[in-house]
């Protein structure tokens, strides 16, 4: 279980220092008083979601790809693949990344996948031999059309926590907006925080109208809504741009950003003659990643001056824009362990502007699930 504890008087990620100040620390943004009553330690290396309790690392772990044959792992899940991902929980834990983030969907049982869910379990229950560990975890309700009621979320919660091996999770957040039924489904979340199943609860998907409904039905019930969990990055900054970032901030409700380096895009490993194979490549096309390229090179630029890769200063952008917990996908410890080196250390607020401008000259990618 997590620790109550935050960063000192800050808030989630928050960067920039002028530039004549060599490169200095982030500035922190302000937290709100949390609602909980438990007391709140000082933490530098933790951030509290939203108003909740509950205290996560600055970067989680994405567990999205693990056991998956349906987009990732080229249609397979073997022994090699079961491995590279413990090692990725291992290596993720050993640095610093203890949030891990996982759904009752990822990996179904679809040709030979493994479900998500009972893999991190086993990975917990296994560290666990070595001794103790603080991890926090976060799961998803799937809001299928055949699901009614607050009931349906419960029942699918206790099977998830079944799968894990866990009496309860630190997070649960309804995966997408339902065709009918969410509020039953968000009374669901309620009855669970109330009943001790879940330490905060949470949305994902959802577009400004729809978050704001969500908080203000759980503010009735005295249930803090901990955060919204959406497709954020630097080349697709939707968020920004149809207002569920700014309401995010303004209701105090954490964003989760998930695909934070665009499926790997903007890690520099993909270009025009090497496009990502499989569905990615539906999306990243030659034709886009040629469109990239002058982004790219700024960002291999910047990253230059502070002996950071692509990934990292794409990863560090994200924690610049505050109230923000970035969970990129690790398919191996050499992933994660790239991924701990987006943190302690900040690009400054220029060098951050100066990259949304060159992101502004990249369209063609659309996720209609905000919209609906």
């Amino acid at each position: 279980m997590a620790s109550l504890q935050v960063a000192a008087g800050g808030g989630v990620g928050s960067c920039f220092g002028p530039l004549d100040s060599g490169r200095r620390r982030a500035r922190r943004a302000v937290l709100r008083p949390p609602r909980a009553s438990a007391a709140v330690a000082e933490d530098q290396e933790k951030v509290r979601l939203g108003e909740s309790s509950v205290a996560v690392s600055k970067l989680g772990i994405g567990a999205w790809s693990w056991g998956d044959t349906t987009y990732w792992n080229d249609s397979e899940w073997d022994d090699r693949r079961l491995k590279e991902a413990k090692a990725a929980f291992d290596a993720s834990v050993d640095s610093g990344m203890t949030f891990f983030d996982t759904a009752e969907v990822y990996g179904t049982a679809l040709m030979g996948a493994v479900n998500s869910e009972s893999l991190l379990g086993d990975f917990i229950r296994e560290r666990k031999q070595q001794g103790p560990v603080d991890v926090t975890v976060a799961t998803k309700f799937a809001a299928l059309p055949w699901r009614f009621g607050r009931g349906s979320v419960l029942s699918a919660l206790k099977k998830s926590l079944e799968r894990l091996g866990l009496p309860s999770v630190e997070l649960y957040q309804l995966h997408w907006p339902g065709l009918w039924g969410n509020e039953g489904y968000l009374d669901g979340l309620a009855d669970a925080y109330d009943q001790g199943l879940v330490k905060a609860v949470g949305v994902s998907n959802y577009n400004e109208k729809r978050l704001r409904d969500a908080h203000a039905r759980l503010k009735k019930r005295g249930v803090p809504l901990a955060v919204n969990q959406v497709n954020y990055s630097l080349i697709y900054r939707t968020p920004e741009e149809n207002g569920v970032k700014a309401a995010c901030d303004d209701l105090g409700v954490t964003l989760i950003a998930y695909s934070p380096i665009a499926q790997g895009v903007l890690s520099g490993k993909y270009t025009p003659e090497n496009p990502p194979t499989g569905p990615r490549g539906n999306t990243y096309t030659p034709e886009f990643l040629t469109k990239l390229q002058p982004l790219m090179n700024r960002i291999k630029e910047i990253g230059a001056s502070y002996g950071k890769n692509p990934t990292q200063v794409s990863l560090n952008w994200l924690t610049c824009q505050g109230n923000v917990v970035p969970i990129p996908g690790a398919k191996s410890a050499g992933q994660a362990m790239d991924f701990a080196g987006a943190l302690g250390w900040s690009l400054t607020a220029d060098e951050v502007e100066e990259l949304r401008t060159l992101a502004r000259e990249i369209k063609g990618i659309k996720m209609p699930i905000e919209e609906s």
